[in-house]
């Protein structure tokens, strides 16, 4: 059971003292850390999230600490531990609240084994879901931010939950990652929507987050069904174009982007074939946003 939305209670008091409960979709995340970019990311873009009426469970307990001693003080370091254990290394300070968000997708994707996980953006409209995966560069942030900014409710920008039950796709609304030009397309594109400040030098490039729309978040319980599953390509210059894909290639690529394909065995190529079956299938090309929403919006028509 979830409370009123996380801005009702002081987020700096309870990351710095027994740690920050809150809901992020299906799951119950806490964080704890006294490291105030951190503190700051989540107030301006989780507040329209829930916090957990108890502190008795969460699903990843999370934190976020200074590294000591002379680093401390000499090119300063951020320290992500996940149930007291640190899976990677240090990160410069000024990426400790990107590291949240990599660190809770890596929690995710090496765990929640109730769901096939793949590496895909997901939209969703009139009840019926768009899974977009995609290598990096691919334009798949891009335009995903772009969906929701115009209509589409956001499911997730990296991680599509399958449920291993029914198919369904299961939301799990998060900050959607931008990187370098992205950034400035969609502010342009987007002037309403919340950003956090850009951080420069990751191993992504300058990277800034936009915050999840309310309506995505508020609905985090709604799960849909898949209808379509769509590989974007930004091309320069491209005009906007669907070509069907083949299902078998579509599942062959699905299975190459999926986390845990091979822990879930024949139980997860059932699902995933089954997921195939439903969907139709494309490559999409792209240059404009617009007219790539317009074709979005022309599949979500056919089949009202």
């Amino acid at each position: 059971m979830n409370s009123p939305l996380i801005s009702n209670i002081s987020i700096e008091q309870a990351c710095r003292d027994e740690g920050l409960y809150f809901s992020v979709g299906p799951f119950i995340v806490c964080l704890h850390t006294s490291i105030s970019s951190v503190i700051e990311g989540i107030t301006l873009l989780y507040n329209d999230c829930s916090i957990a009426e108890t502190t008795a469970f969460a699903d990843y307990h999370i934190s976020l600490q200074q590294a000591s001693g002379i680093r401390r003080w000499y090119h300063p370091q951020v320290n992500f531990l996940f149930d007291g254990h640190r899976p990677f290394k240090p990160l410069p300070l000024n990426q400790a609240f990107p590291s949240f968000e990599w660190g809770l997708n890596w929690c995710i994707a090496n765990n929640a084994h109730q769901y096939l996980i793949i590496h895909a953006a997901v939209v969703e409209k009139n009840g019926r879901a768009v899974i977009l995966p995609a290598p990096p560069g691919s334009g798949k942030s891009t335009l995903c931010a772009g969906l929701v900014n115009r209509g589409w409710r956001l499911f997730s920008d990296e991680l599509a939950l399958i449920s291993m039950k029914n198919g369904s796709l299961i939301p799990i609304p998060r900050p959607v990652n931008l990187k370098n030009d992205s950034i400035e397309i969609i502010k342009s594109f987007a002037p309403d929507a919340v950003f956090s400040q850009k951080v420069r030098d990751t191993n992504k490039g300058t990277v800034s987050l936009m915050k999840a729309p309310i309506d995505s978040v508020l609905r985090s319980s709604e799960v849909a069904e898949a209808a379509w599953v769509i590989f974007p390509h930004y091309l320069a210059d491209a005009e906007a174009l669907l070509t069907p894909k083949p299902k078998a290639h579509a599942c062959m690529a699905l299975a190459q982007n999926a986390f845990n394909y091979n822990v879930l065995g024949a139980q997860g190529f059932k699902v995933l074939s089954n997921l195939i079956d439903v969907s139709d299938c494309y490559e999409f090309s792209y240059s404009k946003l617009d007219e790539a929403i317009a074709a979005f919006d022309s599949l979500a028509e056919s089949l009202c």
